[in-house]
């Protein structure tokens, strides 16, 4: 029989799955975003000026959303030899570090990605007429996202990626 999940840790599960889902929906429609660029450019001979900014927005929630859900699973980069090469204690101190330092990222990421998301919002964005601090939300909300996955690991001091725990 499957050991119970912890509530928070299913809810984690469920906040990761809807940020990996969102990355990807992103990349769908920034790649229709894009087809219909080459399509009104070449067909229609009307290049539409909004399309660029949508994809590169598209583009840092995917790419923002996507590390996120790879900080928490432990797929991130990572120079795994050394750790593995070293006794338990050793191993655990240099998981602790890693996710310390990914803690670190993803706060600077929400706060400075934020405090430009704000200073930015009053300005519309070149081609599309959009808040210019959407530009920043990705990294704002991909940085939280990090910051607290990177909590949950540090917590749970658990080794294992999130998804061989299903």
């Amino acid at each position: 029989m499957p050991a119970v999940r912890p509530l928070g840790t299913r809810m984690l599960d469920l906040l990761a799955f809807a940020a990996l889902t969102l990355a990807g929906v992103a990349l769908v429609v920034m790649a229709l975003v894009q087809a219909w660029q080459v399509f009104a450019r070449y067909v229609l001979n009307d290049s539409p000026g909004w399309t660029e900014p949508v994809a590169l927005l598209l583009m840092s929630f995917a790419v923002m959303f996507g590390a996120a859900v790879a900080v928490r699973r432990e797929t991130h980069f990572a120079f795994e030899s050394l750790r593995n090469a070293l006794p338990p204690a050793g191993r655990f101190l240099l998981k602790s570090i890693a996710r310390l330092i990914s803690a670190a990222a993803g706060l600077g990421l929400m706060l400075f990605g934020g405090s430009l998301m704000i200073d930015a919002w009053s300005v519309n964005l070149a081609g599309a007429p959009l808040p210019a601090g959407l530009r920043f939300s990705a990294l704002c909300v991909g940085g939280a996202l990090i910051l607290l996955f990177s909590i949950e690991r540090l917590v749970t001091g658990d080794f294992k990626s999130a998804d061989s725990e299903s």
